[in-house]
């Protein structure tokens, strides 16, 4: 069996260092908002090159936890893809804001900026590009368009942690940028686990209290909050992950390119680096007319594989109230044809072999 996500060899990697985190805490007894947050929360801004790093409970916390800090509300529409997670979405309803699905580029599977554009009228209070897949989206055109517009820009980087564009990390160009900690992802937790950055004190300073019921002090709240807190255990294990990080990202990138060349020369579409950023490969996605061929061919021979998103959100019930003739005809043919492929830093150059030969054999 080859798997989608191989969390056991990594754990086995860090066993001693995250033993030891965890027990650290575990004989503190100090489990919510202790050191090991405000220290990983330092580590992450170091990191990100940023000047406020907010942990939380979760990636679409993380989310909710922005739109909440922007000001946004009823009445107000968000411009983001239909090509994502429903968290994207989610979060916007979660604050009475429209989302507003606008199409994907073909290539890149990121928000379209010329859509963007077309889509954005009075009531546009925010662009939410999310970092596909770990392909950073084009930062510089949508930061324009926030500019011409007075637009805040909040990036979903649930995907994306450690891709850059030039010298700057995704989550450090926009107003605020929100990431998911889910043990999946390039950078992850042993539960669930996010994190907001945020350039502006006032910003930071609303979302630590929004994520801790409303409460800057113990049993005074000036508004009604959430709790979202990232609690020690995790914080601990992160920071152990932490220093692997770019470690992890370069060896995501060398299966990418080694799947790459095996996949050469089969009318599979392997996934596109654009050049804006650097991908660092959450999940290795390719487009075929032929998916259910393959798919079949590799649940035959136990190799995992997945479909990152059958049905995108425009489509969904959820949003059947305010999508009414909505046409996104490249999100739905690219949803119709992708495959996401197992990836993870120790995929040995063995499994990528294979599981490109049962793809060329399905495919003759």
């Amino acid at each position: 069996m080859i798997p989608m996500v191989d969390l056991k060899t990594q754990y086995q990697h860090l066993k001693s260092d995250i033993d030891a985190a965890v027990q650290g805490v575990l004989d503190s007894t100090h489990f919510i908002l202790g050191p090991n947050v405000q220290t990983l929360e330092q580590e992450l801004a170091d990191y990100l090159g940023v000047e406020h790093a907010i942990t939380c409970a979760s990636g679409t916390d993380a989310l909710h936890l922005a739109l909440r800090a922007a000001g946004i509300g009823p009445g107000d529409e968000v411009i983001t893809p239909a090509f994502t997670f429903i968290a994207t979405a989610e979060a916007i309803r979660y604050v009475g804001a429209t989302p507003v699905f606008v199409d994907i580029d073909p290539h890149s599977f990121n928000i379209d900026v010329e859509q963007v554009r077309g889509a954005i009228n009075d009531k546009t209070r925010a662009i939410m590009p999310v970092h596909l897949f770990g392909q950073p989206a084009d930062l510089d055109a949508l930061k324009q368009l926030c500019r011409q517009h007075d637009l805040m820009l909040l990036e979903d980087c649930a995907q994306s942690f450690g891709a850059r564009v030039g010298v700057q990390q995704t989550g450090a160009a926009g107003d605020f940028g929100c990431f998911s900690f889910f043990p999946s992802k390039n950078l992850g937790c042993y539960g669930d686990g996010g994190l907001v950055t945020t350039r502006d004190a006032a910003h930071a300073a609303m979302l630590r209290n929004l994520r801790n019921h409303g409460s800057d002090v113990r049993y005074h709240h000036d508004r009604i909050g959430y709790n979202s807190r990232l609690d020690e255990i995790q914080a601990a294990i992160l920071r152990v992950k932490l220093p692997h990080i770019d470690d992890y990202n370069f060896s995501r990138r060398r299966v990418a390119h080694r799947y790459n060349e095996l996949l050469a020369g089969t009318g599979v579409s392997t996934p596109f680096e654009d050049g804006l950023g650097t991908h660092v490969f959450h999940q290795y996605t390719i487009l075929s007319d032929q998916r259910d061929v393959i798919m079949k061919a590799l649940q035959a021979e136990q190799i995992a594989c997945a479909i990152y998103y059958p049905i995108p959100l425009h489509r969904q019930k959820a949003f059947a109230d305010t999508t009414a003739g909505v046409n996104l005809p490249v999100t739905d043919s690219v949803a119709a044809r992708c495959l996401s492929l197992p990836i993870y830093p120790e995929l040995p150059d063995a499994s990528i072999e294979r599981i490109t030969q049962v793809i060329r054999g399905a495919l003759d």
